[in-house]
């Protein structure tokens, strides 16, 4: 499996891609806050995907607390 690096990770270009991509306006005022917050995601999504796993791990098909 790959590594994500969400240093790497080019949050403006994936805010102004996606934006297009869904058909999004967003509000200059607000380009700054979303792109803080995809940065945000991002940081945490590579502390999620840097755990590693035993092999024999499955996921649940279905959640239950």
């Amino acid at each position: 499996m790959s590594q994500f690096d969400a240093k790497a990770f080019d949050a403006p270009a994936h805010v102004a891609h996606m934006a297009k991509v869904m058909g999004l306006s967003i509000a200059p005022e607000w380009e700054a806050t979303v792109v803080a917050n995809m940065e945000a995601t991002a940081r945490a999504a590579g502390l999620v995907l840097s755990y590693a796993l035993d092999e024999h791990v499955e996921p649940a098909p279905v959640f239950e607390p």
